[in-house]
Parts: structure tokens; C-alpha cells; sequence
């Protein structure tokens, strides 16, 4: 048996599904940075018309798959499967979210790098013809995430400047062997890496080693180097995250020029005091399903290197000072 793999973590696609569809929503301080007239829905305020903030995450990812179905133009009939993940216990905002459609449901969790999961999931059973249209999504909410990691927002607590802000929103495409759209062409699964950092406000710190590791492996397993790709991005590593990957990176003779960039560094304007940048499930989801996506559909970008990193961590881990594991994921979209 043929087994499709390009060496050790990299998945190089034989079809190449496309993304015929993106959507983004987000709330009103998301609206107001860097990439404010890219998205498609700017909340009016951050319950989103609803008595809590957990069913506002959970309305908006509901709202994102409905978006993001009819720009790819088909019908909810036409969905064979429904990839997502938050950073909510049980990852609850994607599987009540579910309740409202009648695909099959696959949930997944990387923490902040789980829209690179789920794409790379969905990339992989299209590819093999499991699956003719399937939608991911990924979501996060700064006062869900605020207060089932750190403290209750009632606190009002001092934030130290290696922290940063969980971006409010929802970010959804369509990957489908059909249509016109940017196409996935390889995948790169990232391992568990852990230099034990345990100070939870700097996830940054805690995150850069995996992505060091998985941009190494994909440059390895791919042939190919920074100057392959128009742009190559981080998720949430932020300034100081991404400020560390730089360093790593040149220790290991591999130099990341300008067309590097963090989507959690860039997110926010400096005026809108977020410290170190964005974060959150929902930062490089509604990033790269706005502004990326636009860049690739109007060729301005032909090849991004898409890899969001998460911080496995948990309540429980933190509180009994273990150490904060990072996972990277990595996938490569051509126009």
C-alpha cells in the first residue's frame, strides 16, 4: 500500500482541496484594530444579544458556520462534515453549536492553533475523497477565556506585560474538492514540545519552541526555506513570542525576513493596550479567514506557510505549577 506522506510530519496533498468559502465575525475592540475592514461581521457588544457570554461564543460560532456555507455558495445538505474546537472545558461553544446543524460533527482542541487543526483534519479526508465538503471552525471569547483561565473579570486584575488579550470572534471556511478557491496543499503536524515555562501570563515564551520545532521539521520534510513563501505566519505567539522565534530560529542557521508576521502581534493597534497582542482561538482563525484569504484570492499572496500555535494547559495544570506544554501545526495554501 502507496502510504502519502512526505517523511516524518508533513502531508503533502495529492489533490489539493480548495477553500471555497471564509467567513469571520468578531467583536467590537476586534473591529477597531489593524484588520477592521477585512472582517465580515463586527459585533455591537460582546454578549451579542444574548444573557451570557459563553452563549455569545457559542452564537457566534453558529453564526460563522451559516456565513460561511453561503458564501461558499452551497446549502447545509451539502456538508459532510463539521470540524471545530474553543477553549472552553469539553470545548462546549463548537459542540452546542453543533446542536443547530445536521452534519456529522468532529470536535477537535490545540488551543490557540486548533483552526491550523482542523483545517489540516478536514484537508486530509478531502483529499483522500472521504469527504466532499467539509467546514471548520474555531472560536474564542476574551471574558469566557479570561475567567475560566486566570480570574473573575469582577477582579478587574493587573495584567503584567508578557500578557495578552483573547481575541473576541469566530473564524469558518469551506474546504472542498470543487469550486475555485486558494488551495491546501501540504500539512505539517506538529508535536508536543515543553522547555517548562509555568508562568500562564506568558504564553508566548511557552509557545515558540513548538513552532521553532514545527517550522524546522516542515522546512526539512519539504525542501524548502523562508524565501519560498510570500508570507509565514505565527498565530498567537504575540511580540514577545514572535520576538523569541526569531532568536531560535538564527541559532539553527534559518533567518525569518519580513515576510514573517505573528496574527497575534498584528491584531490590535498600540493605542488599544493589549500588552504583547492578541491571542485566543478566535485570533488567527478570524485573521487568516479575512485578510489572509482576501490576499490569496486577489494574488497578492500565492503561498502562505499558516502555522498557529497552542498552549496545552489547563485550571487544573496551572494551579498545580506544572509546566505548559506547546503544540504547532502548520499548513502550506497556494493561490
Amino acid at each position: 500500500m502507496q502510504v502519502n506522506r512526505n517523511r516524518a510530519q508533513t502531508i503533502k496533498l495529492k489533490n489539493q482541496p480548495k477553500i471555497i468559502g471564509s467567513y469571520s465575525i468578531v467583536g467590537p475592540k476586534e473591529g477597531d484594530g489593524n484588520f477592521k475592514n477585512y472582517f465580515d461581521y463586527v459585533m455591537k457588544e460582546d454578549h451579542f444579544g444574548e444573557d451570557s457570554f459563553e452563549k455569545a461564543e457559542r452564537k457566534m460560532i453558529e453564526n460563522a458556520i451559516t456565513g460561511v456555507v453561503q458564501k461558499a455558495k452551497l446549502q447545509p445538505k451539502d456538508i459532510d462534515m463539521m470540524i471545530a474546537g474553543d477553549l472552553l472545558n469539553q470545548i462546549i461553544s463548537s459542540s452546542y453549536a453543533a446542536r443547530a446543524f445536521e452534519f456529522p460533527f468532529l470536535g477537535v482542541y490545540g488551543a490557540c492553533s486548533t483552526m491550523a487543526e482542523s483545517m489540516a483534519v478536514a484537508s486530509v479526508l478531502v483529499d483522500g475523497g472521504y469527504c466532499e465538503n467539509v467546514v471548520c471552525c474555531t472560536a474564542s471569547h476574551f471574558s469566557t477565556a479570561e475567567r475560566q483561565y486566570r480570574f473573575p473579570l469582577e477582579l478587574g486584575n493587573q495584567r503584567p506585560p508578557t500578557a495578552q488579550w483573547t481575541v473576541t470572534g469566530a473564524g469558518a471556511c469551506v474546504l472542498s474538492m470543487n469550486g475555485q478557491g486558494p488551495r491546501v496543499s501540504s500539512v505539517t503536524f506538529g508535536k508536543v514540545v515543553d522547555w517548562g515555562i509555568r508562568d500562564v501570563n506568558n504564553m508566548g515564551a511557552a509557545m515558540a519552541p513548538a513552532a521553532r520545532h514545527t517550522l524546522l521539521s516542515h522546512f526539512n520534510n519539504t525542501k524548502t526555506s523562508p524565501e519560498d513563501y510570500d508570507l509565514i505566519v505565527t498565530g498567537d505567539l504575540g511580540k514577545l513570542g514572535s520576538e523569541i522565534l526569531i532568536d531560535l530560529m538564527e541559532e539553527e542557521g534559518v533567518k525569518l525576513g519580513l515576510n514573517y508576521g505573528d496574527c497575534g502581534q498584528m491584531y490590535f493597534k498600540r493605542q488599544q493596550r493589549t500588552l504583547c497582542g492578541g491571542s485566543g482561538a478566535g485570533c488567527c482563525a478570524t485573521v487568516f479567514n479575512s485578510f489572509i484569504m482576501a490576499k490569496l484570492r486577489e494574488r497578492q499572496y500565492k503561498k502562505v506557510l499558516f502555522l498557529p500555535t497552542g498552549a496545552l494547559l489547563s485550571t487544573t495544570s496551572s494551579q498545580q505549577g506544572d509546566t505548559v506544554p506547546g503544540v504547532c501545526h502548520a499548513i502550506v495554501v497556494e493561490s
